[in-house]
């Protein structure tokens, strides 16, 4: 295994971070936009030919999705993984999984199958988002609930949510890492390994107690389809430029979205606001729709009249979107 991640990391030296877990499973971080690899390998068994391979994606309602199929020298990629991936192949005995181009939607567990017939193995491999230039959790993690507030997510509502806010449900560790740097929210969020938490620094009575120790609350595993709660989403880098736009007057929220589009740009997401003020130290005291239809502005420099006893991104609210009382928030991907 030691010789497969030094292959591994010989390839794609500055995008991949893999750790061994116990057994046949594996954790593997990487920044989107990465050429990343998945790591298998047939020990024990005969060679790639003769095998039938079989990569697919776990999904949260217990099915898979097939990613690539081989069998000797036939080889088919399915999907969104089409034209996308394809097997590393550097011995005989190598059935490590390439991912080009890397998007938020590709992050999962995924699962190696090696048939042969009389004696087959399973390797599942964990893909988690990265820190921004970093081989660590370095990035934001932040709560997320919807225009009908709190407690309104099932756990797969709460992965579509962080992936339009262009985040990914946080894990444990993500979540651990920003309570340890003073994250203190008292209402529960979905981790990604289906786990219902919130992070407690300063203990109270509504939080768990006053007299409880400071640390992550833990519900343990939820039903996926049916409990209900926030979620906790996390992202790691900014792939373009978040600003403030100028306007001469305010904006209900089609005209701000219509603004953006003026100025070569699209209306700011949430993750895009988090990771300019956590990652870039971005700060504006001017409240400013974004493309949820929630009014926030980031503060990195806590002053009267803005967020005077810290550094933080507020929320204004879910206003009524006709309401022309706000300025926006744009966004302008790289070329």
């Amino acid at each position: 295994m030691i010789a497969l991640f030094s292959l591994a990391l010989f390839f794609f030296a500055s995008s991949l971070h893999v750790e061994a877990q116990d057994g046949e499973r594996i954790k593997v971080y990487a920044n989107r936009g990465d050429n990343i690899t998945l790591p298998c390998r047939l020990e024990g068994l005969s060679n790639l030919f003769g095998n039938r391979i079989k990569w697919t994606k776990l999904e949260d309602d217990s099915t898979e999705t097939d990613v690539l199929m081989s069998m000797g020298f036939h080889k088919k990629t399915y999907g969104t993984f089409e034209n996308r991936v394809y097997m590393l192949e550097a011995d005989g005995n190598d059935a490590t999984l390439v991912i080009t181009n890397l998007d938020l939607k590709d992050y999962g567990t995924y699962r190696c199958e090696i048939i042969n017939g009389l004696t087959d193995k399973i390797v599942e491999v964990d893909l988690e988002l990265q820190g921004e230039n970093s081989l660590s959790f370095t990035g934001v993690v932040f709560p997320y609930s919807p225009r009908l507030g709190r407690y309104n997510f099932n756990f797969q509502n709460a992965q579509a949510a962080c992936l339009e806010q262009d985040a990914v449900v946080a894990s444990f560790d993500q979540l651990y890492e920003e309570w340890r740097s003073g994250l203190d929210w008292c209402n529960a969020g979905w981790l990604n390994d289906g786990t219902v938490q919130y992070p407690i620094t300063k203990p109270r009575e509504p939080c768990g107690g006053a007299r409880t120790s400071a640390g992550l609350r833990n519900y343990g595993r939820r039903d996926k389809s049916n409990s209900r709660y926030d979620v906790f989403c996390f992202t790691a880098s900014l792939k373009g430029r978040f600003y403030y736009l100028i306007q001469p007057k305010k904006l209900d929220y089609e005209e701000a979205v219509n603004a953006c589009e003026r100025d070569g740009a699209e209306i700011a997401k949430v993750g895009h606001m988090y990771a300019a003020w956590k990652l870039h130290g971005y700060d504006r005291c001017d409240a400013g729709w974004l493309v949820d239809g929630s009014v926030r502005y980031p503060i990195s420099r806590p002053r009267k009249n803005c967020s005077p006893t810290e550094a933080a991104v507020r929320l204004v609210g879910f206003p009524d979107k006709k309401q022309k009382l706000y300025g926006v928030y744009c966004y302008k991907p790289q070329p």
